[in-house]
């Protein structure tokens, strides 16, 4: 059973280690301590009185609405291709975030997302490289045609938000839903070990979201099982294994913090982002504070490790189980609770004709795309 709290959890727990992490990126140890005191950052280091959301966050809420947009085009109009195609058109808005100037100028005629209306959505948060030429070139890289072969950690932070859509979805098993957070991921990065932590992650958030659903470990373990099965081919399997079995041992070894961080490696690369991460839910899997606060103080890609171990983490506590010292000032926090709602809720119509479940909100998010243009004016009016 889908669990609403759950659903919140993931995204605002991943937004939380996105802008935890966002402020020690590009610091090692001891610059770390050296401004933020022995204990490193424990806080959010505040701009404007707000906590910023880096480039993880922004890509992770234009996958949900990637997913909406088709599920919704599907319904309204018949016939739908691939979620990752609904996905890929997203990213290519992202992009125009990162190269533009707000507000952007349709291409023709038409937006794909209602985030591009959304300002701070065009802020420059260190975008991955990777990700920018992947979606400059088209954005259509595939498991079998790779874009690149690149294994970095962009194709794995922005995935969280397809293990929760497919939540009691009777129509995918959930060896499909790992290989659409593999495809997924495989649009910017073509590397086996660039997507097959992305399925790993997908399988992971799917688990633990659910009502009563498994305990972190038994997630982990059952995603390496189906990992397994699903890229059996696969020539860096093994290395994938290895790293994630190594984070499972030292989560219970006793070991401090940074040196089982530093055995695993500093997370620029996606099996050593999703390895951090699960070492940090291993360990902390019911206080996504100290496990936020394991999965940023290190020397390496801090936003990433800390955005992937916030889902994680907040996806087997919910919302609830946030401290609020890292919720009240995220910021777009109503933009990332509303994406968490419409993913649990689904787009409420059957068919083009189903008037009575007709949603007006619904329509201009998702069909419309001018979401927040069409609340302001409808306020105004009000």
């Amino acid at each position: 059973m889908k669990d609403l709290d759950k659903y919140k959890g993931c995204l605002i727990g991943g937004a939380a280690g996105d802008a935890l992490g966002y402020a020690v990126e590009f610091l090692d140890e001891p610059g770390i301590t050296e401004k933020y005191g022995s204990n490193g950052i424990t806080d959010y280091d505040l701009a404007n009185e707000k906590a910023l959301i880096s480039d993880d966050t922004q890509m992770t809420l234009f996958t949900a609405n990637g997913l909406l947009l088709g599920t919704t085009r599907g319904r309204t109009r018949g016939i739908m291709g691939s979620y990752p195609s609904y996905i890929a058109y997203c990213y290519k808005e992202w992009y125009r975030t990162q190269t533009e100037r707000y507000p952007l100028e349709c291409e023709n005629g038409y937006h794909y997302t209602w985030l591009s209306h959304i300002p701070e959505l065009f802020e420059r948060r260190a975008p991955g490289m990777t990700c920018l030429s992947a979606i400059e070139s088209g954005c259509c890289g595939t498991m079998e045609e790779p874009a690149n072969d690149s294994k970095g950690c962009g194709g794995v932070m922005r995935v969280a938000p397809i293990g929760l859509y497919f939540i009691d979805n009777k129509h995918y098993e959930p060896e499909e839903v790992m290989l659409i957070g593999a495809q997924t991921a495989a649009l910017t990065h073509g590397h086996e070990l660039g997507y097959i932590p992305a399925a790993a992650l997908v399988h992971i958030i799917r688990c633990l979201a659910q009502e009563g659903g498994h305990s972190v470990l038994e997630a982990v373990n059952e995603s390496l099982s189906w990992c397994r099965v699903l890229f059996s081919k696969a020539k860096h399997l093994r290395e994938f294994e290895d790293i994630m079995e190594r984070a499972i041992k030292l989560s219970s070894s006793g070991m401090g913090d940074i040196d089982a961080i530093h055995a695993l490696g500093e997370g620029w690369v996606a099996e050593e982002t999703l390895a951090i991460a699960v070492y940090c839910a291993l360990k902390y899997p019911t206080d996504i504070g100290k496990g936020l606060i394991a999965a940023v103080n290190h020397k390496g890609d801090s936003d990433s490790t800390g955005a992937v171990a916030g889902n994680i983490i907040g996806a087997n506590v919910g919302l609830s189980g946030i401290p609020q010292k890292f919720v009240s000032r995220l910021e777009l926090r109503d933009v990332i609770t509303e994406i968490a709602e419409d993913l649990y809720h689904d787009c409420p119509m059957q068919s083009e004709y189903d008037m009575d479940n007709r949603s007006w909100d619904w329509e201009h998010k998702y069909i419309e795309n001018d979401y927040p243009i069409w609340k302001a004016e409808k306020g105004v009016k009000n």
